[in-house]
């Protein structure tokens, strides 16, 4: 098999059918050989029936401890068949799927490239001014960052070879955010990283809307420089906003 789209979740019974409706579309799947992988955290809602009914293959976390994000992650890969990792978060949206799944082809599969990441946008529907603003530098930033040679790239879509994610050995499930960059970081060490603006994701703007922008970047940066000097997160939780 050529891709595994592994997806975690916890109470994502909203947006999760969105996405999974969009990985669903026949014609996609006849053309394309890829499984849905759903990693649930231990939902409450509907989540997993809804996993159940529309995924290839699901993991439900049972442990009385919480389950963080690259634990779910981990679990998913786990249990994959693809020789390519897509890593998307329930709440994201791929705007024109056949076409991301193209550039894959094209300018991927084939390259020396060893991961992907993309821009990210907030659902267009919702969409406002700092919302643009911030994803505007943010992806600038990011694709800076991966230009450097630093490795960078937000869990709302990290495409990874499945031989590069076990020679790294995945996310490292220590910590409870900054795992994505982590990651990637790790990755770079090894060989070289595609950041496309060619292609994008649209992730709902809720923790935006809750935390605010300027919560939102002092989470990140603190998260960021911790995993970079003391490899481990400041924050021991990611907290679920729905």
């Amino acid at each position: 098999m050529k891709f595994s789209i592994i997806i975690p979740t916890l109470n994502e019974e909203k947006l999760l059918p969105n996405l999974l409706s969009q990985l669903n579309d026949f014609e996609l799947r006849k053309n394309l050989d890829f499984d849905i992988i759903i990693s649930d955290g231990g939902s409450i809602d509907k989540t997993i029936d809804i996993a159940l009914n529309n995924s290839d293959v699901v993991v439900v976390h049972t442990k009385r401890e919480k389950q963080n994000i690259a634990l779910g992650r981990n679990s998913g890969a786990r249990l994959a068949s693809g020789d390519i990792f897509i890593f998307i978060n329930a709440d994201v949206l791929i705007p024109d799927i056949k076409l991301f799944f193209k550039y894959l082809e094209t300018n991927f599969i084939e390259s020396d490239y060893l991961a992907m990441t993309c821009k990210v946008k907030v659902f267009p529907e919702e969409e406002i001014l700092s919302d643009k603003l911030f994803h505007t530098g943010y992806n600038g930033y990011f694709h800076f960052l991966n230009s450097l040679g630093l490795g960078m790239g937000r869990g709302e879509c990290q495409v990874i070879r499945k031989n590069i994610f076990e020679i790294v050995g995945g996310y490292n499930e220590k910590l409870a955010a900054g795992e994505d960059f982590d990651l990637f970081r790790r990755i770079r060490r090894l060989g070289k990283i595609l950041f496309t603006t060619d292609v994008c994701v649209y992730e709902s703007p809720r923790r935006f809307r809750k935390v605010g922008y300027g919560g939102v970047t002092i989470s990140w940066a603190k998260n960021g420089l911790s995993v970079l000097l003391k490899n481990k997160s400041i924050s021991k939780e990611w907290e679920q906003v729905r």
